[in-house]
């Protein structure tokens, strides 16, 4: 009787719909990650839009003291964040494995070094250039908020911070945005245009509390990135030209804020 029960009481687990298990799986992936970022987002673009003055008159700080007035304080919560934030990754890989597979099958490795950073780093001079074209562009039109990407204390860990931030935001992104959840997509029937379209809308809606141009220049960024993606089978060049954009954004920020005219502070 007791073999009878437990063989009961297993069979719903063994009887449920692998598509749902699969669904479900990314559901909370994306909740954990850049779909709740898309939520916070949204919230952040409202109380934009119906806060008293135009757009480009506001600022989104990107990297902002976390301990104004005690550097070691904030140097821990700064790491903190940017190791938290990997988590979702590390998941990622953990449901890979257990699928029978890993991060190598998105093509996030070590095994094509050369040819991942001379993609990427072509990808990042187009894009970045392009970029900051189009930003400038939305923000005087009044459809972006004016971007900070950084203000963090003048300390010793300033730069290799931004640049360790840089790193995670590109593994994060590429890793679940484009790997993971295309792979998913297509396991569960998506077509590949609903997928580049999902993709694209997600990647372009946590970006969406920089303004509209910051929603609509991402999106278009995710297209490219999807269709890249497809050709070469790897987010390794994708995560390199990511961290190159936002190394650039970060430090060159730090650099030249206040020193050119070109470039809008808040």
């Amino acid at each position: 009787m007791q073999v009878e029960a437990e063989s009961v009481g297993e069979s719903p687990a063994r009887e449920r719909d692998p598509r749902r298990i699969l669904r479900d799986e990314t559901l909370l992936v994306l909740a954990l990650s850049l779909g709740a970022s898309g939520v916070s987002a949204l919230i952040s673009f409202v109380g934009s839009v119906t806060k008293p003055g135009g757009l480009k008159d506001q600022a989104a700080t990107l990297n902002a003291s976390a301990a104004p007035g005690r550097p070691w304080l904030d140097l821990a919560w700064q790491l903190f964040g940017i190791a938290s934030a990997l988590v979702p990754v590390a998941l990622v890989a953990h449901l890979l494995i257990r699928e029978g597979t890993s991060l190598r099958t998105l093509g996030f490795d070590r095994g094509r070094p050369r040819p991942d950073l001379g993609r990427g780093a072509c990808i990042a001079a187009v894009i970045g250039s392009v970029g900051i074209a189009f930003y400038l562009a939305a923000r005087g039109l009044g459809f972006n908020l004016t971007v900070v990407p950084e203000a963090l204390p003048d300390v010793w860990w300033k730069y290799p911070v931004l640049i360790l931030s840089a790193l995670q935001n590109a593994v994060l992104e590429e890793v679940i945005v484009v790997g993971y959840l295309l792979r998913r997509l297509g396991q569960l029937g998506w077509t590949p245009g609903a997928a580049l379209v999902t993709s694209s809308v997600l990647r372009g809606s946590y970006h969406l509390y920089q303004g509209v141009g910051g929603f609509l220049g991402n999106m278009a960024m995710g297209v490219v990135f999807v269709l890249l993606y497809r050709r070469w089978g790897r987010v390794g060049p994708l995560v390199v030209a990511h961290s190159l954009l936002d190394i650039g954004a970060f430090v060159g920020y730090a650099l030249l804020a206040g020193r050119v005219d070109w470039l809008p502070t808040a």
